[in-house]
C-alpha cells in the first residue's frame, strides 16, 4: 500500500483508472452495436424468440391465421376480397399479397 500512497517513480495511483477506462471502451462498443448492427435484428438475447408480428393490419392479421392454419383457403381467399374492396387493392388468386 505504501507504493500507491508514495510516488516513487512506479505507476502510481492511476493504474486503478485502467479497467476504468476498459469497461468504458466496453460499453461503448455494446452501446453502438445496439444502436445500429443490432437494431433491426432485435440483438443476439432475441435470436431464440423468432420474428415478431410485422403489424397489425387486416392483411397481415389474415395472412397469420391462414398461415397458422385457423382458416382454409377458400375462406382466406374470401375475406381477401372483401379486404381488397374496402381497401382498394387488386390482388388476383394467384399473385402476391
Amino acid at each position: 500500500m505504501q507504493t500507491l500512497a508514495h510516488w516513487d517513480g512506479g505507476p502510481g495511483p492511476w493504474i486503478l483508472f485502467f479497467p476504468l477506462i476498459w469497461a468504458a471502451v466496453v460499453i461503448g462498443v455494446l452501446t453502438v452495436l445496439r444502436r445500429t448492427v443490432w437494431r433491426g435484428r432485435g440483438g443476439p438475447w432475441r435470436a431464440a424468440a423468432g420474428p415478431r408480428p410485422s403489424g397489425d393490419s387486416p392483411l397481415a392479421v389474415l395472412a397469420r391465421r391462414f398461415a397458422s392454419g385457423e382458416i382454409d383457403e377458400d375462406e382466406y381467399w374470401r375475406r381477401l376480397s372483401v379486404l381488397d374492396e374496402q381497401f382498394g387493392r387488386t390482388v388476383g388468386k394467384g399473385g402476391a399479397v
